[in-house]
């Protein structure tokens, strides 16, 4: 199996490689926020030199998967259960997670008179889209629960996959009883909406831990322009360090990125709450994805298969080491030496 190359390059050199452009999905949600924070502050193309980041809007990671799989996008944010699916469907050849990028930030919102799981018997829920991170977290839960759903919209609980603002809308219509999203949506039902929360996927993790985001690369693209790829994590790293360092400035530079994207900034409260639920960093919490499998399965979203080798983070480990911080693991499912 080909790695990343484990020398380093300075960011030129992957336009002097040849590489005119780097394509870069993500999605319009607070838990993309370190993707939002690198394009809008330049910080990718900085990393990237004289290489263009040319970017896409996605709005669940099936359709940024199928981008990636089709040599339209190069690297994606995206959810662990699409990253996941892509590596078992191509028996291990189609890409590798790079590096962590945001934890937490998802929950099981429903409307007024939904106080226990069991109030959820034949009700509709929404999901982002079939066979995304929260739908088969929505789609685990409720059979741990006892309810049968199936991925065609029947069982005890009808799920829906519908796109996010969608959603919204519906909810707001009355023609949701709730769904299982990512942040800024949670907290869009929560205060726009008048939603409460009845499953926060935090509660499910074993210290509230569990990955909401990870940084995605095209296995090809990987190996052959390996210098492109370390500028793009040297990109991610700062975004990761101008969170951490600019607190105060960074809701209205998401929000702006949001406004950006989708034609609509979200209400300051919106926006607290959301920020208040997720955190960010590079670790990719590679030891949630043995269990991330096994959900995926039984939701039936995704085949069987191994993930040994979804993960290379040699260079991010590099990177990380060499400004003296600590590396991170990968929990045995790839290669994560500096």
């Amino acid at each position: 199996m080909a790695m990343l190359a484990a020398c380093s390059s300075p960011a030129a050199d992957a336009a002097e490689a040849g590489l005119d452009t780097l394509r870069l999905g993500y999605f319009a949600n607070v838990t993309h926020a370190p993707a939002l924070v690198g394009v809008a502050e330049g910080l990718f193309d900085d990393a990237l030199g004289d290489t263009e980041v040319e970017t896409q809007v996605f709005n669940a990671g099936p359709a940024a998967v199928e981008a990636l799989s089709a040599g339209a996008i190069d690297a994606a944010y995206i959810g662990p259960n699409p990253s996941i699916n892509t590596f078992i469907q191509s028996g291990g050849s189609s890409a590798r997670i790079l590096a962590g990028a945001t934890t937490g930030g998802a929950a099981l919102v429903v409307r007024d008179g939904i106080v226990a799981p069991a109030d959820l018997a034949g009700t509709t829920l929404a999901s982002p889209q079939l066979g995304n991170t929260q739908d088969v977290a929505l789609r685990s839960w409720l059979r741990a629960e006892g309810f049968a759903t199936t991925t065609a919209g029947g069982g005890d609980v009808r799920i829906t996959p519908t796109e996010n603002a969608q959603t919204l809308s519906l909810f707001q219509n009355g023609e949701l009883d709730g769904a299982w999203l990512p942040e800024p949506w949670v907290s869009r039902l929560v205060v726009d909406a008048g939603a409460h929360v009845l499953v926060d996927e935090a509660d499910l993790w074993p210290e509230g831990r569990f990955p909401t985001t990870v940084l995605l690369v095209r296995a090809e693209f990987a190996e052959q322009h390996p210098d492109a790829v370390e500028d793009l994590l040297r990109g991610h790293l700062a975004a990761l360090d101008w969170i951490e360092s600019h607190p105060a400035e960074l809701p209205q530079v998401v929000n702006a990125a949001l406004e950006d994207a989708t034609g609509k900034a979200l209400d300051d409260a919106v926006l607290e709450r959301a920020l208040a639920h997720v955190t960010f960093s590079p670790d990719p919490q590679a030891a949630a994805f043995t269990a991330l499998v096994e959900n995926g399965i039984e939701a039936g979203t995704q085949k069987e298969g191994s993930i040994d080798g979804l993960f290379d983070l040699t260079v991010l480990n590099r990177l990380l080491t060499a400004d003296g911080r600590d590396p991170v693991a990968d929990a045995g499912l790839g290669r994560d030496d500096g």
